[in-house]
Order: structure tokens, then C-alpha cells, then sequence
């Protein structure tokens, strides 16, 4: 279905399911490509299945990880893909041939991985009871630097990119909220999440709007947040000008007040997993307890939709298609769909086309479909055509149309990578390889060599490993306060008495 054939007046977002994805196993995460072409669902297995959106057919599978996967991230093109699981491993994916191209080992598990959308080479990791870090792979090899902190608990530390990656926004479970620049690692903004003027409350998620400049906290208050990130990207603020008087430099802590508050005053739920509409009009946001949608307006913070899936069962992830008025849920080991049914729009390219609500009987004309029409008068014929001139219509079939939908301020240098590249299956096919020779043996390299008991077998050979880097990163930031991050840094401090 074309973009271009959808009204555009109809509210965006969806009312209800539209079917499953089951990709064999039992799936906990899903991610879009920035078109919403492919989808990543990574697995409880370690498993990574790369979906065909349009088709709903399985593209490719990609397996490293041997515990379940965490988190998965596309870059800009979506031609790599990045994931993290609880094995502490963080892979770069190259996605058309689905090998891994790069290990990453860090020291504790890692909860979330992401590109930096205007920068290929460049993804933030964020590893349990370590501050997170900046990863740039250059020629050398991956680079490595831990975010400033500035002293805050490093045990449960969250954070994303900016929409144009020039800022870093970390979230702690004391709440604080850091601002970081990308190019120099300076805090330029901090503030804490207040609830009811002075308690705080823990950032459990930060997401980031693909449209506008805004980006959402969902806090372990059962409230979802929105902030403005253009009023934090400016110049210092004077003490005067930072609301209660706080000092507003770079790297001071000051006093920001949230666009809007969204939560359910009925039943008071905790939220699971928030994201935006590919539009940045709608806010989703999942239930912990059990699997129920809720939509709001963000102009107006109105709840709009609510959907609610199969009782009994637990949300564990969600994602908003880019583009579409399409809702992804995990529940229940399968990725379930939320749309929206799309009315086509035909005169948008003809406006002498008539959509007709049911069949009517048409008169044809005696000359209607005649190759020369005797009965056409002279006086109304087209000169060029009595000269013998034909009009001669130029249809472009090279070039193809930009759509509004993908256009950006900054376009990578790589080609987008839309849908991947597909063979069927053949059994038993009646020549080798299609026409094709089958290489001898000593052809071969020696790691690639199967002997006549493995063919008959059946024995897949395994893919080309990718080279491993352990990422040795600090000892955390010792929290003497007794919370959860005092558990954690507090194991590190024994850590290195014992090494002492």
C-alpha cells in the first residue's frame, strides 16, 4: 500500500489486531528499521529473527547469543544491526549476510544497546552496575569511554541519543536526569524527576520522539513525562533566569517542569515499556501486569484508545511503526499486531476517478472505444493532431520519487537497505547448486571441508566467528545509601579489597 493513497485525515493510530508473528521461539524484544520495512524480534534462545514486514515472511536468522537478548538497534541505513543480551556480549550484525562482524564482551550484562542515528560507527552501552559507555569503532579497533556521572549511582543507569545524536540523556534510579554534549562528554544540563515536590523518582526508560524535539521519562511513579529537549540544548542559563533560583550553568542541577503528565488515575499502572507514533502526535504505553495498550494525544494528553490483548497474559516489549499507524506487543513468546484499517484513496492521482459504493449499469457511447471517431466534428479537432503532429507524453521510470515520509535535514552517504535479498529453498535439487559446478574438495579452505558422512547427515557447518574484545571498564561509583546501587558498587569495593 502506497503512502501516498492514505488519508491523511483519519486519526493515526490503531484500533485493532491484526494477527501474530511467531518466529519459532519464544520472542521478548522487536525493533523497526528507520522505514519500517524489516523487523528485529530477538529471542529467550539468543536467536535473531530479521522479519520482512510487508510479506510477514522471516528473512533471516542470526544466532551468537546463547542467553536472552536485551536489546537490538538498527543504524541509520539498516544495514547493521546491533544486540545485547545477558551474556554480557554486545554483536554488530552486518544484515544482509547475517554474520556477526564484532564481539563486544563487557564486564556485567548489558541492558541496552543503541546507534547514534547520524553516526554509523558510534553506539551507546549501557552494562548493569557500570556507568554507561560510548563506543566509536575506528580503524584500530572499537574505542571505548565511560559518561560522566558526576557521582550519581552507576548500579541501574539508563540512556539514549538525541534524535540528531549530538546530546546523550542518561537516567539514574536516584533520578537524576544528565544532558551530555557527544563531541566534548561535558554535562551540560542536570535536573531531578520530583514527585510531589520532593521525592524522588527512579528513571526506569528514557525515549526519544522521531519527529520533534521531544522525549519521554517513564518513572517508577507510575507517571509518564514529557520533556522539551530544545530548552535544554541552549546556552547556560543565569541564576535568574533557572526557575527556584538554582544555578543554571553548565553542569549545575536545575529545575525543569514537564511538558505533561500522563497516567491511569483508575488503576494507578506501572508501566512497562513507552514509545512514541512515528509522527511524535501519539504516545503508547504498555502495562506491567498484564497486556493492555494505552494510547494518548499528545497535543492534549487525552486518552484516545485503549486495546487489550489475551487475559492472563504479561506485556514484555513494544514498538510504533515509523511510518504506519501499526502497534508491535510482545506477549506470550509471539510479536502481536495492532493496526489500523487503511481507507485507499484513489482520486489523490486521478481527480475524474469516481469511487463507486456499489455496481451501477454504464451506457457505453456508439464511438466511446472506436480507434477513429467518424462522427467527431471537424471544427473540434486538436490542430496539432490535423497536422499530423502526435502529442508524445515523457514517463520517467528512472528516477524514483522522494517520499516526504523518509526525507531528512542529513542523509547518510550509505544507500537505505530496504528488503533483503531472498533464495527459496530447493530440496533435492536435480543439478548442483543451479547450473553451477560444485567445488572439489581441495577447493575448499580446511574450515569449510565436510567429509561424505557429515553431507549425509546433514551437518551445517558454522558461521565464521567474529573477532571478541573484553571491554574492561572502572569500578562503579560506590552508593553508601543503602539502595539497590549500594548493593551493587558495594560488591565492587569488596571486589577490589580482595585483589588488594
Amino acid at each position: 500500500m502506497n503512502l501516498e493513497l492514505l488519508r491523511t485525515f483519519d486519526h493515526s493510530y490503531p484500533e485493532h489486531n491484526d494477527g501474530v508473528l511467531d518466529s519459532g521461539s519464544e520472542a521478548v524484544i522487536v525493533q523497526f528499521n528507520r522505514r519500517g520495512t524489516m523487523l528485529a524480534v530477538g529471542c529467550n534462545d539468543g536467536r535473531i529473527a530479521l522479519w520482512d514486514f510487508m510479506t510477514r515472511g522471516i528473512s533471516r536468522q542470526c544466532s551468537y547469543h546463547i542467553h536472552p537478548i536485551t536489546s537490538l538497534s538498527w543504524n541509520r541505513s539498516g544495514r547493521r544491526l546491533l544486540s545485547s543480551a545477558t551474556d554480557w556480549n554486545v554483536v554488530l550484525w552486518d544484515v544482509i549476510s547475517g554474520e556477526a562482524e564484532l564481539c563486544l564482551r563487557f564486564p556485567s550484562p548489558v541492558m541496552k544497546v543503541q546507534f547514534n542515528p547520524r553516526d554509523k560507527n558510534m553506539f551507546l552501552v549501557c552494562p548493569m552496575k557500570h556507568a554507561p559507555t560510548l563506543v566509536t569503532i575506528k580503524g584500530a579497533g572499537p574505542v571505548h569511554t565511560p559518561l560522566p556521572t558526576d557521582g550519581e549511582p552507576e548500579s541501574s543507569m539508563t540512556g539514549s541519543f538525541g534524535r540528531h545524536g549530538k546530546l546523550i540523556i542518561l537516567g539514574t534510579s536516584k533520578g537524576m536526569v544528565l544532558v551530555i554534549n557527544v563531541k566534548t562528554l561535558d554535562i551540560i544540563r542536570k535536573f531531578r524527576v520530583l514527585s510531589g515536590g520532593s521525592s524522588h523518582v527512579a528513571v526506569k526508560s528514557i525515549e526519544v520522539a522521531r519527529r520533534g524535539n521531544n522525549f519521554l521519562i517513564n518513572g517508577s511513579d507510575r507517571v509518564l513525562r514529557v520533556y522539551d529537549l530544545e530548552n535544554l540544548d541552549k546556552e547556560p542559563l543565569t541564576g535568574e533566569e533557572g526557575e527556584g533560583g538554582k544555578e543554571g550553568e553548565n553542569g549545575k542541577e536545575i529545575e525543569v517542569e514537564p511538558l505533561q503528565r500522563l497516567q491511569d488515575n483508575v488503576n494507578r499502572m506501572q508501566w512497562k515499556k513507552c514509545s512514541f507514533s512515528g509522527d511524535g502526535d501519539y504516545i503508547c504505553a504498555g502495562s506491567h501486569r498484564q497486556h493492555e495498550l494505552y494510547i494518548w494525544d499528545k497535543a492534549t494528553g487525552n486518552l484516545v484508545k485503549m486495546l487489550t490483548g489475551p487475559k492472563g497474559e504479561s506485556l514484555l516489549d513494544l514498538t510504533w511503526h515509523p511510518v504506519r499507524p501499526v502497534i508491535l506487543s510482545v506477549s506470550n513468546g509471539v510479536v502481536n499486531i495492532w493496526s489500523h484499517t487503511q481507507t485507499e484513496l484513489w482520486s489523490a492521482y486521478a481527480p475524474n476517478f469516481k469511487e463507486l459504493d456499489e455496481n451501477e449499469d454504464y451506457e457505453e457511447r456508439e464511438s466511446e472505444f472506436d480507434i477513429e471517431d467518424e462522427d467527431k466534428s471537424v471544427n473540434n479537432e486538436d490542430p496539432a493532431q490535423s497536422n499530423g503532429v502526435e502529442e508524445v507524453t515523457v514517463v520517467d521510470v528512472t528516477d524514483c520519487p522522494v517520499i516526504p515520509a523518509f526525507c531528512s535535514s542529513e542523509e547518510d552517504e550509505e544507500s537505505p537497505l530496504d528488503w533483503l535479498p531472498y533464495a527459496p529453498e530447493i530440496e533435492e535439487p536435480d543439478e548442483p547448486g543451479w547450473g553451477q559446478l560444485e567445488p572439489s574438495l581441495n577447493e575448499l579452505p580446511i574450515n569449510k571441508r565436510r567429509s561424505d558422512d557429515d553431507k549425509e547427515e546433514g551437518v551445517v557447518l558454522s558461521p565464521k566467528k567474529p573477532h571478541t574484545i573484553d571491554i574492561d571498564l572502572p569500578e562503579p561509583v560506590n552508593d553508601n545509601k543503602g539502595d539497590t546501587g549500594a548493593a551493587g558498587s558495594g560488591g565492587g569495593t569488596k571486589k577490589n579489597k580482595n585483589k588488594k
